[in-house]
């Protein structure tokens, strides 16, 4: 019994240091900042279910996606971190607060930014499911697997409810606290997607190079 709650100590935090749900909450405010409460609870919650089943869907598959598609999690980590750059850049400049939505755009932003930036790569990124394809992997035993999905359940229930306390945050902070908190962390995300990019690229030009 103790062996298994190790295991699944071990198993959550492994998650919760790759996908980091308070380095996603910056993202989230911003990119969240015009809509309404309700609407940025129901994001967040799509969000998350979209990541929990992209999740699951690499745990099981392991490399099979992967080889079918005929890509890599290098690969995965360079389009990652071109994304994520993006998304800090227009943090940095204070752009992403400043969106507008008509009234007939919510609900199409809403999807929009829920599968992308937000579930994946942001929640759901290359570190998070080379992760669970791993640790899936290792696996060898029912009670093990089960161990598992339960802390894949349990990360992403955490980064839900980090999600969606966000508003409270918001309003706390107030406008220029939110502007100077999405500058700084715009910065930190641009530096998070050169990390991202870089530890994608030097493998890939290893075996390019042939470099050992």
């Amino acid at each position: 019994m103790t062996e298994n709650f190790t295991t699944a100590i071990l198993f959550f935090t492994s998650f919760f240091t790759l996908i980091n749900p308070l380095g996603v909450m910056p993202v989230f405010m911003t990119m969240t900042s015009s809509l309404t409460e309700k609407q940025r609870n129901k994001t967040a919650l799509r969000a998350v279910i979209i990541a929990f089943f992209t999740l699951l869907a690499f745990a099981f598959s392991g490399q099979v996606l992967f080889n079918f598609f005929g890509i890599s999690v290098d690969s995965f980590r360079i389009v990652g971190g071109i994304i994520f750059f993006l998304v800090g850049y227009d943090m940095l400049q204070a752009r992403l607060g400043k969106t507008k939505i008509d009234e007939s755009d919510i609900k199409t932003y809403v999807d929009d930014i829920s599968i992308t930036p937000l579930a994946i790569p942001m929640i759901c990124g290359p570190g998070a499911i080379t992760n669970a394809i791993v640790l899936m992997e290792d696996a060898n035993t029912y009670t093990l697997k089960v161990i598992l999905l339960a802390s894949i359940f349990a990360i992403m229930t955490v980064t839900y409810l980090i999600l969606f306390f966000s508003s409270k945050i918001i309003d706390f902070l107030g406008e220029t606290g939110n502007k100077v908190m999405m500058r700084l962390m715009g910065l930190i995300v641009m530096v998070i997607a050169v990390e991202f990019f870089f530890s994608g690229l030097k493998p890939i030009l290893r075996d390019i190079l042939f470099i050992s």
